[in-house]
């Protein structure tokens, strides 16, 4: 069957996410330039795999700022076809997807959900069928998928769009998660939910997250630096390109610190050292201070400092940076050192009786949870998240 078809797999926008304006605003340009790439490269559509925007219910600024991108694409002679995603979803299963579809921008996934299984049914271009389901809430989709059908194989090209966590990307972690096995065949699996490299295949069947159109952390901003999308041509063969959006360069600099009454000056030297002007300026403070306290780092001096320089956007974190002076003492009998945590929790009780004081125990050992070597800041969040979500039995973004 002869065929020759270009399409863009994008996914993870998250549109609205940043709180930081002008990274809210980067991100947006990222998201504009992955449309205007796509439109260049006269695709033929564009897939969307889940959180084009941050929440159900995003800001209306950028609601129509994101609807004059998809009337490009439809000025253009482009298709969209899309799911929702986690940040995007909405229990009621209504959500401002909908009205882009009303609106003739895109086409959303369907599927009919019986009790035995969840046929999923197609959408066609040419001789493409693509097939999508929504991710959920806590990983909620992930039982669902494993009674996800497809209708019988018709020789037709088959794209299977899912907004989840696949077990062949998070390896042994604990996370709910399901395998490439337990998915249907198709063609190719336009994946999103997790911000990460990932290229594999699956008989010859190229699988790709996506990537986030531009990165939602600090961590991430440090192991990704930029967002990015693919672009798929299929000419009796898949042919796969990742292209990265570069608008802004990433800076990271670590600086370890020990004193804080000589901290801000050392900074400031440090930053000297790199040309700051127009980069996203990542600044990450670590180490244990003997001398003074955090309170001692000036930071309105450095954010003076970085002001002059021309630094587009500044982002610190001290999560590892720690005070010995703000060590509180807490005075315990000797024959009680082997069960400090329980003696701080009863005396917390006496003081302090609720009904939620049972949940103590179970949060902090969960709360205790380590990010280990290498794992992506996505994936522990999710593993943390849904430890969470077991002991208080609640949904967690």
């Amino acid at each position: 069957m002869g065929v020759n078809i270009k399409f863009s797999h994008l996914g993870d926008c998250h549109l609205g996410g940043w709180r930081q304006p002008e990274l809210q605003e980067l991100n947006f340009q990222s998201f504009q330039k992955a449309i205007e790439i796509s439109i260049n490269e006269k695709v033929d559509f564009v897939l969307i795999a889940g959180d084009l925007f941050d929440s159900a219910y995003p800001p209306i600024e950028i609601l129509k700022r994101a609807f004059a991108e998809f009337r490009k694409l439809k000025d253009a002679g482009i298709k969209c076809f899309m799911i929702a995603g986690s940040h995007d979803y909405s229990v009621s299963g209504k959500t401002f997807l909908d009205v882009l579809e009303k609106g003739g921008f895109c086409e959303i996934c369907k599927y009919d959900e019986k009790p035995e299984a969840i046929y999923l049914q197609p959408l066609k271009y040419k001789n493409f069928e693509i097939f999508g389901y929504p991710g959920k809430k806590s990983g909620l989709e992930i039982q669902d998928l494993k009674k996800i059908i497809l209708p019988p194989d018709n020789n037709n090209f088959r794209i299977l769009m899912l907004h989840t966590t696949l077990t062949e990307a998070v390896g042994d972690l604990p996370i709910e998660s399901i395998s490439m096995k337990q998915l249907p065949r198709a063609d190719y699996y336009a994946l999103g939910h997790l911000h990460i490299n990932f290229e594999e295949k699956v008989k010859e069947k190229p699988i790709i997250y996506s990537g986030p159109i531009f990165p939602n952390s600090f961590q991430e901003l440090e192991d990704l630096a930029y967002g990015r999308f693919y672009i798929n041509r299929v000419e009796g063969f898949w042919e796969y390109k990742k292209h990265e959006i570069i608008i802004k360069p990433v800076i990271a600099i670590r600086i370890q610190l020990n004193n804080a009454l000589t901290a801000t000056q050392k900074i400031i030297d440090e930053l000297e050292k790199h040309d700051l002007r127009d980069k996203i300026l990542l600044l990450r403070l670590y180490g244990t201070i003997e001398q003074g306290t955090n309170a001692d780092i000036d930071n309105k001096r450095i954010s003076d400092y970085l002001k002059e320089r021309g630094v587009y956007s500044f982002l610190k974190n001290t999560n590892k940076l720690e005070s010995k002076s703000e060590q509180i003492e807490v005075k315990i009998n000797s024959s009680e050192m082997n069960k400090v945590e329980e003696v701080l929790i009863d005396e917390y009780k006496k003081e302090n009786p609720d009904k939620f004081n049972q949940l103590i125990v179970p949060l902090l050992h969960a709360l205790e949870l380590q990010k280990q070597e290498d794992e992506k800041s996505v994936i522990y969040e999710t593993r943390l998240f849904a430890d969470l979500n077991k002991i208080l039995g609640l949904e967690l973004k």
